[in-house]
């Protein structure tokens, strides 16, 4: 790792310590959430830099303390339904990714004016915002690639997908992408992520609203890429489990 970038990453996980300690101090749970979530991507960013490597056990534990939080909130505000993983065309920065919790089935979407200030509920319709947990994922993909997935489409991913994950940053032995309808089949064997989802399905609002770690990475690409909103209807581990299939829903709007 080049010097300039250890010292950006490094900075990086300074100050999320530093956030999350104030939020102890302050009892702010978006301080909280911000600290983790910076310390998170500059975790991923140390372990998947090819000459710097660190323990898979602080990428867990780090992902583990972020989804901890969107369980609090999500318990907080009593709410049960799916996540919808939000298009660009229905966002105020279309390169980023939102996630919308509604409080009741068939709300409709907030538009893009609703998404205009960083809160947690939506001043439009009846619901909280999250930032999904493989948000920082998704952009490295981007990264990797060296393209939006804003200017790519589903056959592309279909396409790429699985080469990123398994050649260039070695995420899982495999991957298989199915389309049929309006479903997208996701097969994943030996995901490195695997330790990071077993944690993240002890939390069972969080893990039905968005996902754990690497399905939601895929998630903000596939909502990117096809212009819709996206849902993650299933999440199961096989007998033997070192496979995932995970089930995309594109919604129609």
């Amino acid at each position: 790792m080049k010097k300039t970038s250890k010292i950006a990453v490094f900075t990086m996980l300074t100050l999320g310590i530093s956030l999350t300690a104030a939020s102890a101090v302050y009892v702010s749970s978006f301080l909280a959430i911000l600290g983790v979530a910076i310390i998170f991507w500059g975790a991923i960013l140390l372990y998947i830099t090819p000459t710097k490597q660190v323990p898979l056990t602080l990428l867990t534990a780090s992902a583990t303390a972020n989804s901890g939080n969107i369980e609090r909130i999500l318990a907080e505000h009593s709410l049960t339904h799916k996540g919808i993983y939000l298009p660009p065309k229905n966002l105020t920065d279309i390169e980023l990714s939102l996630t919308f919790i509604p409080k009741k089935p068939n709300t409709p979407l907030p538009i893009r004016e609703g998404t205009l200030d960083e809160k947690l509920t939506s001043p439009t319709t009846s619901g909280v915002f999250l930032t999904p947990p493989g948000l920082a994922l998704s952009k490295l993909f981007e990264q990797e690639l060296g393209v939006s997935f804003t200017k790519t489409n589903l056959k592309y991913l279909q396409e790429k997908m699985p080469s990123l994950l398994v050649e260039n940053m070695g995420l899982a032995e495999n991957v298989d992408i199915q389309t049929q309808s309006d479903t997208i089949t996701v097969e994943i064997a030996n995901s490195l992520f695997s330790s990071v989802c077993q944690e993240t399905r002890k939390l069972p609002l969080t893990h039905n609203a968005v996902g754990c770690l690497l399905p939601s990475a895929i998630a903000c690409a596939f909502a990117k890429a096809t212009g819709k909103p996206i849902v993650i209807d299933d999440e199961r581990q096989g007998t033997d489990d070192n496979t995932t299939t995970i089930e995309y829903r594109v919604l129609e709007e």
